[in-house]
Protein backbone atom coordinates (compact mmCIF):
# COMPACT_ATOMS: atom_id res chain seq x y z
CA UNK A 1 0.00 0.00 0.00
CA UNK A 2 1.70 3.38 -1.03
CA UNK A 3 1.36 6.34 1.50
CA UNK A 4 1.14 9.54 0.65
CA UNK A 5 4.63 11.68 0.93
CA UNK A 6 4.65 13.87 4.37
CA UNK A 7 6.89 16.65 2.41
CA UNK A 8 6.50 18.09 5.90
CA UNK A 9 9.13 15.72 7.43
CA UNK A 10 12.13 16.58 9.03
CA UNK A 11 11.00 20.28 9.40
CA UNK A 12 10.53 22.42 12.15
CA UNK A 13 7.76 22.95 13.75
CA UNK A 14 6.72 26.23 12.71
CA UNK A 15 7.39 25.23 9.28
CA UNK A 16 4.98 22.59 9.53
CA UNK A 17 2.17 25.45 10.69
CA UNK A 18 3.03 27.56 8.31
CA UNK A 19 2.60 24.46 5.68
CA UNK A 20 -1.30 23.86 6.96
CA UNK A 21 -1.75 27.59 7.37
CA UNK A 22 -3.84 28.10 4.83
CA UNK A 23 -1.68 31.62 3.95
CA UNK A 24 -2.17 32.83 7.49
CA UNK A 25 -5.65 32.33 7.97
CA UNK A 26 -5.41 28.46 10.47
CA UNK A 27 -8.94 29.13 13.38
CA UNK A 28 -7.69 33.25 13.88
CA UNK A 29 -10.86 34.42 13.28
CA UNK A 30 -12.68 31.45 15.09
CA UNK A 31 -10.08 32.17 18.37
CA UNK A 32 -11.16 36.12 18.48
CA UNK A 33 -14.85 34.82 18.61
CA UNK A 34 -14.25 32.71 21.37
CA UNK A 35 -15.60 34.58 24.61
CA UNK A 36 -14.63 31.62 26.98
CA UNK A 37 -10.77 32.79 27.46
CA UNK A 38 -8.72 35.60 26.56
CA UNK A 39 -6.10 33.29 24.48
CA UNK A 40 -5.95 31.90 21.00
CA UNK A 41 -5.12 28.56 19.91
CA UNK A 42 -1.50 28.06 20.16
CA UNK A 43 -1.19 26.98 16.82
CA UNK A 44 -3.20 30.46 15.78
CA UNK A 45 -0.19 32.38 18.08
CA UNK A 46 2.92 31.41 15.54
CA UNK A 47 -0.04 33.03 12.64
CA UNK A 48 -0.63 35.85 14.04
CA UNK A 49 2.73 37.15 14.01
CA UNK A 50 2.59 37.40 10.15
CA UNK A 51 -0.57 39.78 11.15
CA UNK A 52 0.96 42.05 13.18
CA UNK A 53 0.03 40.71 16.77
CA UNK A 54 1.86 38.72 19.53
CA UNK A 55 -0.16 36.75 22.26
CA UNK A 56 0.99 37.37 26.00
CA UNK A 57 0.54 37.65 29.53
CA UNK A 58 1.56 39.33 32.48
CA UNK A 59 4.40 37.63 33.78
CA UNK A 60 4.17 39.46 36.75
CA UNK A 61 0.79 38.52 37.95
CA UNK A 62 1.13 34.63 36.56
CA UNK A 63 1.59 32.63 39.97
CA UNK A 64 -0.87 34.75 42.12
CA UNK A 65 -3.63 33.91 38.81
CA UNK A 66 -2.63 30.46 39.26
CA UNK A 67 -2.69 30.35 42.68
CA UNK A 68 -6.38 31.57 42.22
CA UNK A 69 -6.81 28.74 39.73
CA UNK A 70 -7.35 31.74 36.64
CA UNK A 71 -6.12 31.61 33.53
CA UNK A 72 -2.90 34.23 32.89
CA UNK A 73 -3.76 37.86 32.57
CA UNK A 74 -3.57 37.48 28.09
CA UNK A 75 -3.51 40.20 26.36
CA UNK A 76 -2.00 41.50 22.82
CA UNK A 77 1.34 43.17 21.66
CA UNK A 78 0.44 44.62 18.39
CA UNK A 79 3.20 46.28 16.20
CA UNK A 80 2.45 48.86 13.19
CA UNK A 81 4.92 48.65 10.21
CA UNK A 82 6.18 52.22 9.25
CA UNK A 83 8.34 51.74 6.50
CA UNK A 84 11.25 54.33 7.09
CA UNK A 85 9.78 55.60 10.36
CA UNK A 86 7.66 58.54 9.17
CA UNK A 87 4.10 59.19 9.95
CA UNK A 88 1.94 62.42 9.57
CA UNK A 89 0.30 64.04 12.95
CA UNK A 90 -3.15 62.20 11.71
CA UNK A 91 -1.94 59.31 12.18
CA UNK A 92 0.04 59.58 15.39
CA UNK A 93 -3.18 60.98 17.07
CA UNK A 94 -5.17 57.94 16.07
CA UNK A 95 -2.16 55.70 17.40
CA UNK A 96 -1.79 57.79 20.38
CA UNK A 97 -6.00 57.72 20.88
CA UNK A 98 -6.16 54.15 20.53
CA UNK A 99 -3.36 53.54 22.69
CA UNK A 100 -5.19 54.70 25.92
CA UNK A 101 -8.85 53.33 24.39
CA UNK A 102 -7.81 49.75 23.69
CA UNK A 103 -4.00 49.66 25.11
CA UNK A 104 -1.87 50.59 27.92
CA UNK A 105 -2.10 54.46 27.78
CA UNK A 106 1.51 54.35 26.25
CA UNK A 107 2.97 54.15 22.89
CA UNK A 108 6.42 52.19 22.50
CA UNK A 109 8.56 53.33 19.74
CA UNK A 110 11.15 50.29 18.30
CA UNK A 111 14.30 50.06 17.62
CA UNK A 112 13.09 49.37 14.10
CA UNK A 113 11.39 52.16 13.63
CA UNK A 114 7.72 51.28 14.15
CA UNK A 115 4.79 51.28 16.89
CA UNK A 116 3.93 49.25 19.69
CA UNK A 117 0.57 48.42 21.45
CA UNK A 118 0.88 46.64 24.82
CA UNK A 119 -1.59 45.39 26.92
CA UNK A 120 -4.54 44.98 23.84
CA UNK A 121 -7.55 42.23 25.07
CA UNK A 122 -8.95 39.87 22.78
CA UNK A 123 -11.68 41.58 22.36
CA UNK A 124 -10.29 44.75 21.14
CA UNK A 125 -8.24 43.38 18.88
CA UNK A 126 -9.55 43.52 15.81
CA UNK A 127 -11.32 46.85 16.49
CA UNK A 128 -7.65 48.02 16.92
CA UNK A 129 -6.37 46.51 13.84
CA UNK A 130 -9.18 47.79 12.17
CA UNK A 131 -8.45 51.40 12.67
CA UNK A 132 -4.77 51.41 12.32
CA UNK A 133 -5.62 50.71 8.80
CA UNK A 134 -7.94 53.28 8.85
CA UNK A 135 -5.65 55.50 9.40
CA UNK A 136 -3.30 54.16 6.37
CA UNK A 137 -1.10 52.18 8.12
CA UNK A 138 -1.24 48.87 8.68
CA UNK A 139 0.39 45.67 10.75
CA UNK A 140 0.47 43.45 8.14
CA UNK A 141 4.17 41.49 8.53
CA UNK A 142 5.08 43.66 11.03
CA UNK A 143 6.39 40.56 12.74
CA UNK A 144 6.86 36.90 11.59
CA UNK A 145 8.81 35.02 9.06
CA UNK A 146 8.92 37.73 6.48
CA UNK A 147 10.56 40.68 5.70
CA UNK A 148 9.94 43.11 8.58
CA UNK A 149 9.76 46.77 8.81
CA UNK A 150 12.35 48.30 6.67
CA UNK A 151 14.48 50.97 8.09
CA UNK A 152 15.51 54.37 7.00
CA UNK A 153 18.34 56.52 8.60
CA UNK A 154 16.98 60.08 9.50
CA UNK A 155 19.61 62.30 9.19
CA UNK A 156 17.38 65.45 9.57
CA UNK A 157 20.86 67.59 8.28
CA UNK A 158 20.70 65.43 5.02
CA UNK A 159 16.73 66.37 4.60
CA UNK A 160 17.14 66.14 0.16
CA UNK A 161 19.75 62.88 0.64
CA UNK A 162 16.78 61.54 2.88
CA UNK A 163 14.21 61.98 1.09
CA UNK A 164 15.69 59.97 -2.15
CA UNK A 165 16.93 57.31 0.33
CA UNK A 166 13.46 57.20 2.00
CA UNK A 167 11.52 56.69 -1.60
CA UNK A 168 13.86 53.68 -2.24
CA UNK A 169 12.73 52.30 1.44
CA UNK A 170 9.19 52.27 0.64
CA UNK A 171 9.80 51.01 -2.83
CA UNK A 172 11.38 47.66 -1.24
CA UNK A 173 8.79 47.47 1.62
CA UNK A 174 5.97 47.64 -1.12
CA UNK A 175 7.57 45.27 -3.06
CA UNK A 176 8.41 42.73 -0.32
CA UNK A 177 4.58 42.58 1.36
CA UNK A 178 2.93 39.35 1.43
CA UNK A 179 -0.02 38.91 -0.74
CA UNK A 180 -2.19 36.50 1.57
CA UNK A 181 -5.99 38.33 1.56
CA UNK A 182 -5.90 36.66 5.15
CA UNK A 183 -4.90 39.86 6.69
CA UNK A 184 -7.98 41.68 5.56
CA UNK A 185 -10.41 38.92 5.88
CA UNK A 186 -9.88 38.54 9.70
CA UNK A 187 -9.16 41.93 10.07
CA UNK A 188 -10.96 44.39 7.98
CA UNK A 189 -14.03 42.39 7.21
CA UNK A 190 -13.41 41.72 3.51
CA UNK A 191 -15.18 38.54 2.15
CA UNK A 192 -13.43 35.96 0.43
CA UNK A 193 -14.50 35.53 -3.33
CA UNK A 194 -15.33 32.02 -4.34
CA UNK A 195 -14.30 30.75 -7.46
CA UNK A 196 -11.47 32.79 -9.52
CA UNK A 197 -7.78 32.14 -9.41
CA UNK A 198 -6.22 29.93 -6.92
CA UNK A 199 -4.66 32.48 -4.19
CA UNK A 200 -0.66 32.10 -3.93
CA UNK A 201 1.95 33.93 -2.26
CA UNK A 202 3.73 34.38 -5.26
CA UNK A 203 6.95 35.59 -3.94
CA UNK A 204 7.10 34.14 -0.04
CA UNK A 205 5.08 30.92 -1.48
CA UNK A 206 3.42 28.70 1.54
CA UNK A 207 5.76 28.47 4.35
CA UNK A 208 6.97 32.11 3.75
CA UNK A 209 10.55 32.36 4.79
CA UNK A 210 12.79 30.11 7.24
CA UNK A 211 12.75 32.99 9.69
CA UNK A 212 12.44 36.71 10.02
CA UNK A 213 14.30 39.00 7.33
CA UNK A 214 15.35 42.56 7.90
CA UNK A 215 16.65 45.43 6.16
CA UNK A 216 17.76 48.85 6.50
CA UNK A 217 18.74 51.88 4.42
CA UNK A 218 21.42 54.06 6.13
CA UNK A 219 22.48 57.57 5.03
CA UNK A 220 25.89 58.70 5.86
CA UNK A 221 27.61 59.90 8.07
CA UNK A 222 25.16 58.47 10.47
CA UNK A 223 24.64 54.84 11.15
CA UNK A 224 21.55 55.19 13.09
CA UNK A 225 20.14 52.24 11.70
CA UNK A 226 22.72 49.78 12.58
CA UNK A 227 23.08 48.95 8.61
CA UNK A 228 25.28 46.10 9.44
CA UNK A 229 23.37 44.62 12.22
CA UNK A 230 20.31 43.64 8.96
CA UNK A 231 19.50 40.24 6.71
CA UNK A 232 20.46 43.31 4.06
CA UNK A 233 21.61 46.62 3.84
CA UNK A 234 21.54 49.67 2.04
CA UNK A 235 24.32 52.79 2.50
CA UNK A 236 23.20 55.48 0.48
CA UNK A 237 26.41 57.32 -1.71
CA UNK A 238 26.04 60.93 -2.35
CA UNK A 239 26.68 61.47 -6.21
CA UNK A 240 29.09 64.73 -5.35
CA UNK A 241 26.54 67.03 -5.58
CA UNK A 242 23.76 66.12 -2.98
CA UNK A 243 21.93 63.70 -5.33
CA UNK A 244 21.78 60.32 -4.80
CA UNK A 245 24.19 58.27 -6.76
CA UNK A 246 23.21 54.70 -5.28
CA UNK A 247 24.18 52.12 -3.05
CA UNK A 248 26.18 50.00 -0.82
CA UNK A 249 24.84 46.47 -0.47
CA UNK A 250 25.65 44.38 2.62
CA UNK A 251 23.87 41.10 3.31
CA UNK A 252 24.23 38.49 6.14
CA UNK A 253 23.85 40.84 9.42
CA UNK A 254 21.58 39.37 12.47
CA UNK A 255 22.12 39.78 15.91
CA UNK A 256 20.48 37.18 17.57
CA UNK A 257 21.91 34.40 19.27
CA UNK A 258 20.83 31.41 21.97
CA UNK A 259 23.04 30.86 25.55
CA UNK A 260 25.07 27.69 25.76
CA UNK A 261 25.00 27.32 21.79
CA UNK A 262 28.05 28.32 20.46
CA UNK A 263 26.62 27.55 16.97
CA UNK A 264 24.35 30.33 17.14
CA UNK A 265 25.92 33.86 17.08
CA UNK A 266 25.84 37.62 16.41
CA UNK A 267 27.40 38.43 12.85
CA UNK A 268 27.93 41.83 11.11
CA UNK A 269 27.39 42.37 7.36
CA UNK A 270 29.54 41.82 4.50
CA UNK A 271 30.01 44.56 1.87
CA UNK A 272 29.48 42.86 -1.84
CA UNK A 273 29.02 45.72 -3.98
CA UNK A 274 27.41 48.64 -5.28
CA UNK A 275 23.91 49.04 -7.12
CA UNK A 276 21.49 52.23 -8.88
CA UNK A 277 18.86 53.40 -6.65
CA UNK A 278 16.07 52.28 -9.32
CA UNK A 279 17.10 48.70 -8.93
CA UNK A 280 17.38 48.55 -5.23
CA UNK A 281 13.87 46.62 -4.94
CA UNK A 282 14.76 44.12 -7.58
CA UNK A 283 17.78 43.42 -5.51
CA UNK A 284 16.25 43.05 -2.11
CA UNK A 285 13.19 41.09 -3.53
CA UNK A 286 15.90 38.58 -5.39
CA UNK A 287 17.76 38.29 -2.25
CA UNK A 288 14.53 37.08 -0.33
CA UNK A 289 14.00 34.88 -2.95
CA UNK A 290 17.67 33.30 -2.29
CA UNK A 291 16.94 32.46 1.99
CA UNK A 292 13.65 31.37 0.75
CA UNK A 293 15.35 28.79 -0.92
CA UNK A 294 17.66 28.20 0.65
CA UNK A 295 17.45 29.11 4.42
CA UNK A 296 17.29 26.18 6.86
CA UNK A 297 13.63 25.21 7.46
CA UNK A 298 14.76 21.99 10.03
CA UNK A 299 16.58 24.00 12.86
CA UNK A 300 14.87 27.19 13.50
CA UNK A 301 17.95 28.54 15.29
CA UNK A 302 19.98 28.66 12.54
CA UNK A 303 17.33 29.41 10.21
CA UNK A 304 18.35 33.14 9.84
CA UNK A 305 20.17 34.44 6.40
CA UNK A 306 23.38 34.92 8.06
CA UNK A 307 24.02 31.16 8.62
CA UNK A 308 23.10 30.35 4.84
CA UNK A 309 25.61 32.82 3.94
CA UNK A 310 28.14 31.30 6.14
CA UNK A 311 27.34 27.80 5.96
CA UNK A 312 27.11 28.05 1.88
CA UNK A 313 30.14 30.87 1.28
CA UNK A 314 29.93 34.39 -0.01
CA UNK A 315 31.32 33.68 -3.38
CA UNK A 316 28.45 31.23 -3.49
CA UNK A 317 25.68 33.95 -2.99
CA UNK A 318 27.52 36.34 -4.99
CA UNK A 319 27.13 33.65 -7.87
CA UNK A 320 23.57 32.84 -7.17
CA UNK A 321 22.27 36.06 -6.87
CA UNK A 322 24.13 37.67 -10.28
CA UNK A 323 22.49 34.41 -12.02
CA UNK A 324 18.75 35.54 -10.56
CA UNK A 325 19.12 39.43 -11.30
CA UNK A 326 20.82 38.65 -14.69
CA UNK A 327 23.58 41.64 -13.58
CA UNK A 328 26.57 42.10 -11.74
CA UNK A 329 26.63 44.46 -8.72
CA UNK A 330 29.50 47.38 -9.42
CA UNK A 331 32.57 48.00 -6.72
CA UNK A 332 31.62 49.17 -3.51
CA UNK A 333 32.24 53.07 -2.98
CA UNK A 334 33.91 54.53 -0.09
CA UNK A 335 31.73 55.54 2.61
CA UNK A 336 32.29 56.34 6.44
CA UNK A 337 30.29 56.86 9.32
CA UNK A 338 30.92 58.79 11.99
CA UNK A 339 28.44 57.52 14.88
CA UNK A 340 25.26 55.36 15.55
CA UNK A 341 23.69 57.57 17.90
CA UNK A 342 21.15 60.55 16.88
CA UNK A 343 22.35 63.79 17.53
CA UNK A 344 19.53 65.83 19.87
CA UNK A 345 18.10 69.43 19.51
CA UNK A 346 17.37 71.35 16.62
CA UNK A 347 18.80 71.69 13.04
CA UNK A 348 18.29 73.29 9.85
CA UNK A 349 18.12 70.92 6.69
CA UNK A 350 19.20 71.50 3.50
CA UNK A 351 16.08 72.24 2.80
CA UNK A 352 15.49 75.16 4.84
CA UNK A 353 13.25 73.24 7.29
CA UNK A 354 14.23 72.58 10.98
CA UNK A 355 13.96 69.14 12.43
CA UNK A 356 14.12 68.79 16.35
CA UNK A 357 15.13 65.37 17.81
CA UNK A 358 13.97 64.48 21.34
CA UNK A 359 15.27 62.22 23.60
CA UNK A 360 12.50 59.26 24.37
CA UNK A 361 13.72 56.98 27.38
CA UNK A 362 13.61 53.48 25.90
CA UNK A 363 11.13 54.53 23.62
CA UNK A 364 8.22 54.73 25.98
CA UNK A 365 5.76 57.55 25.40
CA UNK A 366 3.79 57.65 28.67
CA UNK A 367 2.64 60.33 30.87
CA UNK A 368 4.79 60.66 34.43
CA UNK A 369 2.80 62.72 37.48
CA UNK A 370 6.45 64.66 36.95
CA UNK A 371 6.97 64.36 32.89
CA UNK A 372 3.58 64.62 30.73
CA UNK A 373 5.97 63.44 28.02
CA UNK A 374 2.55 61.92 26.34
CA UNK A 375 -0.01 64.49 26.68
CA UNK A 376 2.86 67.40 25.98
CA UNK A 377 3.42 65.45 22.31
CA UNK A 378 -0.23 65.47 21.66
CA UNK A 379 -0.56 68.75 22.16
CA UNK A 380 2.58 69.47 19.64
CA UNK A 381 1.26 67.11 17.22
CA UNK A 382 -2.76 68.49 17.46
CA UNK A 383 -1.12 71.90 16.70
CA UNK A 384 1.11 70.60 13.58
CA UNK A 385 -2.31 68.45 12.56
CA UNK A 386 -4.48 72.11 12.81
CA UNK A 387 -1.69 73.71 10.70
CA UNK A 388 -1.40 71.06 7.90
CA UNK A 389 2.51 71.02 8.18
CA UNK A 390 5.37 68.59 9.74
CA UNK A 391 6.03 65.30 10.03
CA UNK A 392 6.97 62.58 12.57
CA UNK A 393 9.86 60.29 12.34
CA UNK A 394 10.82 57.71 14.40
CA UNK A 395 14.27 56.77 14.35
CA UNK A 396 16.25 53.47 14.79
CA UNK A 397 17.43 54.70 18.10
CA UNK A 398 14.14 54.89 19.81
CA UNK A 399 13.65 58.44 19.46
CA UNK A 400 11.12 61.08 17.99
CA UNK A 401 12.52 63.48 15.14
CA UNK A 402 9.79 66.30 14.70
CA UNK A 403 10.63 67.10 11.13
CA UNK A 404 9.62 69.72 8.29
CA UNK A 405 9.02 72.57 9.85
CA UNK A 406 9.21 76.39 9.19
CA UNK A 407 10.32 79.16 11.61
CA UNK A 408 7.38 79.58 12.69
CA UNK A 409 6.05 76.22 13.15
CA UNK A 410 9.78 75.64 15.28
CA UNK A 411 8.92 78.46 17.16
CA UNK A 412 5.09 77.09 18.30
CA UNK A 413 6.13 73.50 18.64
CA UNK A 414 9.20 75.07 21.11
CA UNK A 415 6.67 76.83 23.45
CA UNK A 416 4.45 73.46 23.31
CA UNK A 417 7.53 71.52 24.72
CA UNK A 418 8.23 74.15 27.16
CA UNK A 419 4.89 74.20 28.61
CA UNK A 420 4.74 70.61 29.48
CA UNK A 421 8.43 70.32 30.46
CA UNK A 422 9.90 68.84 27.53
CA UNK A 423 13.11 69.92 26.42
CA UNK A 424 14.16 70.16 22.84
CA UNK A 425 17.54 71.04 23.23
CA UNK A 426 19.66 68.15 24.59
CA UNK A 427 17.06 66.70 26.14
CA UNK A 428 17.45 67.22 30.43
CA UNK A 429 19.24 63.54 30.44
CA UNK A 430 22.92 62.83 30.56
CA UNK A 431 25.12 61.74 27.51
CA UNK A 432 24.95 58.12 29.13
CA UNK A 433 21.18 57.80 29.28
CA UNK A 434 21.04 59.92 25.94
CA UNK A 435 22.62 56.71 24.54
CA UNK A 436 21.50 54.20 25.97
CA UNK A 437 18.47 51.81 24.69
CA UNK A 438 16.46 48.91 26.21
CA UNK A 439 13.90 45.92 25.17
CA UNK A 440 10.80 45.71 26.64
CA UNK A 441 11.38 42.43 27.76
CA UNK A 442 9.20 41.41 31.50
CA UNK A 443 6.18 41.42 32.07
CA UNK A 444 5.45 40.75 28.82
CA UNK A 445 7.92 39.75 26.53
CA UNK A 446 7.56 35.75 27.15
CA UNK A 447 11.48 35.22 26.20
CA UNK A 448 12.49 37.83 28.66
CA UNK A 449 14.86 35.97 31.45
CA UNK A 450 15.62 39.16 33.21
CA UNK A 451 14.32 42.70 33.06
CA UNK A 452 15.76 45.67 30.49
CA UNK A 453 13.34 48.46 29.80
CA UNK A 454 12.12 48.94 33.71
CA UNK A 455 15.58 48.00 35.03
CA UNK A 456 17.96 49.80 32.65
CA UNK A 457 16.94 54.00 33.85
CA UNK A 458 17.96 53.27 37.61
CA UNK A 459 20.70 51.28 36.84
CA UNK A 460 22.14 54.13 34.45
CA UNK A 461 21.58 56.24 37.17
CA UNK A 462 24.13 54.69 39.13
CA UNK A 463 26.94 54.63 35.71
CA UNK A 464 26.19 58.34 35.78
CA UNK A 465 27.41 58.96 39.02
CA UNK A 466 30.42 57.14 38.52
CA UNK A 467 30.91 59.03 35.23
CA UNK A 468 30.17 62.16 37.01
CA UNK A 469 32.94 61.35 39.74
CA UNK A 470 35.23 60.52 36.85
CA UNK A 471 35.15 63.92 35.04
CA UNK A 472 32.85 62.15 32.19
CA UNK A 473 29.13 63.85 32.63
CA UNK A 474 29.25 65.15 29.00
CA UNK A 475 30.59 61.92 27.55
CA UNK A 476 28.79 58.99 25.86
CA UNK A 477 29.20 55.55 26.46
CA UNK A 478 26.63 53.07 23.95
CA UNK A 479 24.83 51.45 26.55
CA UNK A 480 22.70 48.85 25.39
CA UNK A 481 20.73 45.80 27.52
CA UNK A 482 17.98 43.23 26.27
CA UNK A 483 16.31 40.76 29.09
CA UNK A 484 17.36 37.61 26.55
CA UNK A 485 20.04 37.36 24.04
CA UNK A 486 17.61 37.67 20.82
CA UNK A 487 19.32 40.96 20.00
CA UNK A 488 16.43 42.88 20.25
CA UNK A 489 18.01 46.01 21.59
CA UNK A 490 21.02 45.07 19.80
CA UNK A 491 23.26 44.92 23.08
CA UNK A 492 26.00 43.04 20.67
CA UNK A 493 26.74 46.66 19.28
CA UNK A 494 26.88 48.87 22.52
CA UNK A 495 30.24 49.45 24.14
CA UNK A 496 28.72 48.11 26.96
CA UNK A 497 26.22 45.20 26.06
CA UNK A 498 23.71 44.10 29.23
CA UNK A 499 21.95 40.68 28.04
CA UNK A 500 19.91 39.09 29.93
CA UNK A 501 20.86 35.69 31.60
CA UNK A 502 18.16 34.96 34.84
CA UNK A 503 16.33 37.30 37.06
CA UNK A 504 18.69 39.99 37.82
CA UNK A 505 21.82 38.65 36.29
CA UNK A 506 23.83 40.05 32.80
CA UNK A 507 26.10 38.79 30.27
CA UNK A 508 28.67 42.02 30.33
CA UNK A 509 29.84 42.08 26.50
CA UNK A 510 32.48 45.15 25.81
CA UNK A 511 34.45 46.70 22.81
CA UNK A 512 32.21 47.41 19.92
CA UNK A 513 32.72 50.44 18.07
CA UNK A 514 30.16 53.70 17.56
CA UNK A 515 29.71 53.73 14.20
CA UNK A 516 28.11 50.65 14.77
CA UNK A 517 30.52 48.46 12.40
CA UNK A 518 32.49 46.33 15.16
CA UNK A 519 30.52 43.91 17.23
CA UNK A 520 31.53 43.92 21.17
CA UNK A 521 33.06 40.64 23.15
CA UNK A 522 31.47 38.94 26.02
CA UNK A 523 33.47 39.73 29.25
CA UNK A 524 31.86 38.20 31.88
CA UNK A 525 29.47 35.84 31.97
CA UNK A 526 26.63 36.40 34.55
CA UNK A 527 27.17 39.03 36.94
CA UNK A 528 24.40 41.05 39.27
CA UNK A 529 24.10 45.02 39.72
CA UNK A 530 27.09 44.95 42.08
CA UNK A 531 29.23 43.09 40.36
CA UNK A 532 28.43 44.69 37.37
CA UNK A 533 29.55 47.90 38.96
CA UNK A 534 32.16 46.56 40.59
CA UNK A 535 33.80 45.76 36.92
CA UNK A 536 32.88 48.94 35.06
CA UNK A 537 33.82 51.43 38.01
CA UNK A 538 37.21 50.95 37.55
CA UNK A 539 37.09 50.11 33.98
CA UNK A 540 35.53 53.74 33.67
CA UNK A 541 37.94 55.67 36.13
CA UNK A 542 40.81 54.25 33.84
CA UNK A 543 39.33 55.53 30.66
CA UNK A 544 38.98 58.79 31.81
CA UNK A 545 42.78 58.60 32.67
CA UNK A 546 44.17 56.75 29.81
CA UNK A 547 41.82 57.43 27.14
CA UNK A 548 43.60 59.17 23.68
CA UNK A 549 41.83 62.77 22.46
CA UNK A 550 38.26 61.66 21.33
CA UNK A 551 38.29 58.19 21.93
CA UNK A 552 35.32 56.10 22.90
CA UNK A 553 35.04 54.00 25.44
CA UNK A 554 34.81 50.62 23.30
CA UNK A 555 37.83 51.81 20.97
CA UNK A 556 39.49 52.06 24.25
CA UNK A 557 39.03 48.94 25.84
CA UNK A 558 40.10 47.27 22.55
CA UNK A 559 43.12 49.90 22.32
CA UNK A 560 44.48 48.42 25.64
CA UNK A 561 43.60 45.09 25.22
CA UNK A 562 40.39 44.94 28.19
CA UNK A 563 38.61 42.79 25.41
CA UNK A 564 40.69 40.96 22.33
CA UNK A 565 40.96 42.97 19.18
CA UNK A 566 38.76 41.60 16.58
CA UNK A 567 39.09 41.89 12.57
CA UNK A 568 38.83 45.52 11.15
CA UNK A 569 35.66 46.43 9.69
CA UNK A 570 36.59 47.68 6.10
CA UNK A 571 35.08 48.92 2.95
Amino acid sequence: MNRPVDETAGLSANERIKARSRLLRGSILEGLKDPLTGAIAEEDTQLTKFHGTYQQDDRDLRQERLAQKLEPLYSFMIRVRVPGGVCTPRQWLELDRLATRHANGTLRLTTRQAFQFHGVLKRNLRDTIYRINQSLLDTLAACGDVNRNVMCGVVPERSDLHAQAYGATVAIADRLLPQTGAYHEIWLGRQRLAGGEPEREPLYGETYLPRKFKIAVAVPPRNDVDVYANDLGFIAIEDGTGGLAGFNVCVGGGLGRTHGEEETYPRLADVIGFCRPDRVADLAQQVVTIQRDYGDRQNRKRARFKYTIDDRGLDWFREELQRRLGWKLDEARACHFDQSGDDYGWVQGRDGLWYGTLFIENGRVADRPDYPLMTGLRRVVEALEKRGRGELRLTGNQNLCIAALSDADRQMVEALLSEHGIMADRSGASALRRASMACVALPTCGLAMAEAERYLPHLVSRLDEIMAASGLSDDPIVVRMTGCPNGCGRPYLGEVGLVGKSPGHYQLWLGASPQGDRLNQLYRESLDEEELLAILTPLIRRYAVERHPQERFGDFVVRVGIVDNPMAFEI
